[in-house]
């Protein structure tokens, strides 16, 4: 199977895989100056939709995703249409380059499948907190392992974003312990691809027959 196509609208890359079984597709940001920003507020935490994890009012499973990723604080990256069908099996994960106005931040990863309709459904994600995050740091998110099939003419779309409340509590921008904290702080996100800063999404995409 040769590599996946270029990532448009995400300004991300694939590279090729590895001519062996088991090869996977490394998505990386173009190396760009400018950084992609977004604005976390706790007071008005990302939510979660969909999900392996069941939350009270939280709707678990593969569900549409639009809503939220029309959202201000939510970053998305797609994937040209695909000529052939691409199989995903085993653990995804995500390196991330993040820097924060505050010190404690979360980045929340997901992959999600867009079909020729444009509905976006949620396969995986991960979610990893950060303390020091005020400074450029590589995040390392690991996404729940999945077995999925992207159809032909489909896209791959990466989301970025900062919370899935209430299924991962909100992180508050003090430290304070999530269940008592009492302030909440507004953070300034920043995701990184350029050449020092070389943001992936890193896939195990099954060898072709």
């Amino acid at each position: 199977m040769a590599g996946l196509r270029q990532l448009a609208s995400a300004r991300i890359r694939a590279q090729a895989p590895a001519p062996a079984a088991g090869r996977r597709a490394v998505h990386r940001g173009v190396r760009r100056l400018r950084p992609d920003g977004y604005r976390y507020d706790p007071a008005d935490p990302t939510p979660a939709v969909g999900g392996v994890r069941m939350a009270m009012g939280v709707k678990a499973g593969r569900v549409d995703n639009r809503k939220l990723e029309a959202r201000p604080d939510v970053l998305t990256y797609t994937t040209a249409v695909l000529e052939q069908d691409t199989e995903v099996i085993g653990e995804v994960s995500a390196e991330i380059w993040f820097c924060s106005s505050l010190p404690y931040a979360d980045v929340f990863v997901r992959l999600c499948d867009v079909d020729a309709q444009g509905r976006s459904t949620n396969v995986c994600d991960g979610l990893v907190g950060l303390t020091g995050a005020d400074e450029i740091t590589r995040a390392e998110v690991r996404l729940w392992p999945t077995a999925y099939r992207f159809r032909r003419g489909h896209r791959i779309r990466v989301q970025i974003s900062s919370g899935a409340f209430p299924r991962y509590s909100r992180n508050s921008g003090t430290g304070e312990p999530r269940a008592t904290a009492t302030t909440l702080k507004p953070a300034d996100q920043l995701v990184f691809h350029d050449n020092e800063h070389p943001s992936a999404v890193i896939l195990p995409v099954r060898a072709g027959d």
